[in-house]
C-alpha cells in the first residue's frame, strides 16, 4: 500500500511521537493532497502538497496577504526567517509565490522536522531547516540578513515566555534589513485561562504590541473584529516594521483581509495597546492557555 501523503491509498491518520508529545497527520477529506498537523490534539498546520498557495487557517491567510503586499511585489524573491516550523506551510507558500526566495526554518523539535520531511516532503524548495530553539536560532542569525521574520512558536498551545520580551524583539530588528517586516502569530481573547484573576481579554496581545512598538516605528494587528473586541478567543497577527522611509503596506493588507472569506480588520498598534506595559525578560510570561475545547485543548 502506498502510504505517502497525497496518494489515494494513504492512511487517514499518521501518528508519531515527537518532542512535544503525540503528533498526528490527518488527511483532509475535501482536498486529496492536503493534511492537517496536530500535536497533542492542537491543530498546528494545514498543507496541500499539490497546491502550496492554498492557506486553510485564517491567521495563515492573513500572514499570506501580508507577504504578498510586501515590496518588492511577487514574484520577486525574499529572504525569510521562520521561527517555528510546523508543517512548513508558509515556507512552501513563499517558495511558490516568490521563486528563488532564501528561507531558513528554525524548529526546536527534531522529531517533528523528520516527520514533516519524510511525510510532507518539500523537495526542491531549498529550505534550510535548523533544529534549535527559536531564540537561539535568532541570536545566531547575521545582522541585516532577512526581509521578513515570522514567529509562530507554540508549546502546549502557548507561546514560550522567552519569545515575548523586548530583548527578543530587539534581536528580531537586528536581523532585519532596512524596510524589513516582523509578524507574529498571537492567540488571546475572551475565555483564556490564566492565574491572574484581574486579567481582561487581550491583555497578553496588547502587551506584545506595546513591546513591539518599543522597537519598531510601525506596529499594527490583524484579526477578526470579534477577537479584536475581546468577545472571543482567537488569533491576532502582530505586524511590525517601518522607519527610515519604509512604510508597512497596511492599507493594502486591510483591503485584502476585509475581502477575505474570513474577514478581518487591521488596527493601529497605538490604539490597540493603549496603556499596556512593555514586556522584558524579567517580566515575561507565556501566552494564556486557550479556553477548554479551543485548538482541541
Amino acid at each position: 500500500m502506498d502510504d505517502a501523503p497525497g496518494g489515494r491509498l494513504a492512511p487517514a491518520v499518521v501518528r508519531v511521537e515527537v518532542g512535544d508529545g503525540r503528533a498526528e497527520l490527518v488527511a483532509d477529506p475535501y482536498r486529496p493532497s492536503a493534511w492537517t498537523l496536530l500535536i497533542e490534539d492542537t491543530a498546528q498546520s494545514h498543507v496541500d502538497l499539490a497546491d502550496p498557495t492554498h492557506l486553510e487557517f485564517e491567521y495563515v491567510r492573513r500572514t499570506g496577504h501580508l507577504l504578498d503586499a510586501l515590496a518588492p511585489a511577487p514574484p520577486a524573491p525574499l529572504r525569510v526567517l521562520h521561527l517555528g516550523g510546523g508543517a512548513w506551510t508558509l515556507p512552501r507558500y513563499v517558495a511558490a509565490t516568490r521563486p528563488g526566495s532564501v528561507q531558513r526554518v528554525v524548529e526546536l523539535d527534531g522529531a517533528l522536522v523528520e516527520l514533516v520531511r519524510s511525510r510532507l516532503p518539500a523537495d526542491g524548495l531549498g529550505l534550510d531547516v535548523q533544529v534549535v530553539d527559536a531564540r537561539a536560532g535568532l541570536a545566531a542569525a547575521p545582522t541585516a540578513a532577512y526581509d521578513v521574520v515570522l514567529l509562530d512558536v507554540y508549546a502546549g498551545a502557548r507561546i514560550p515566555a522567552h519569545l515575548t520580551s523586548v530583548e527578543f524583539v530587539t534581536d528580531v530588528a537586528r536581523v532585519l534589513r532596512p524596510g524589513g517586516c516582523y509578524a507574529a502569530n498571537l492567540a488571546d481573547g475572551a475565555g483564556a485561562r490564566t492565574l491572574h484573576r484581574r486579567r481582561t481579554p487581550l491583555d497578553f496581545a496588547r502587551g506584545q504590541v506595546a513591546t513591539a512598538a518599543a522597537v519598531f516605528a510601525d506596529v499594527a494587528v490583524v484579526a477578526a473584529p470579534d477577537v479584536l473586541h475581546g468577545r472571543r478567543f482567537g488569533n491576532v497577527v502582530l505586524v511590525a516594521g517601518g522607519g527610515d522611509g519604509h512604510d508597512l503596506p497596511l492599507a493594502e493588507v486591510a483591503r485584502w483581509v476585509a475581502a477575505d472569506p474570513f474577514p478581518a480588520r487591521v488596527e493601529p498598534g497605538a490604539a490597540f495597546a493603549a496603556g499596556a506595559e512593555v514586556v522584558t525578560d524579567a517580566t515575561a510570561v507565556p501566552s494564556p492557555r486557550p479556553p477548554h475545547g479551543f485548538f482541541g485543548q
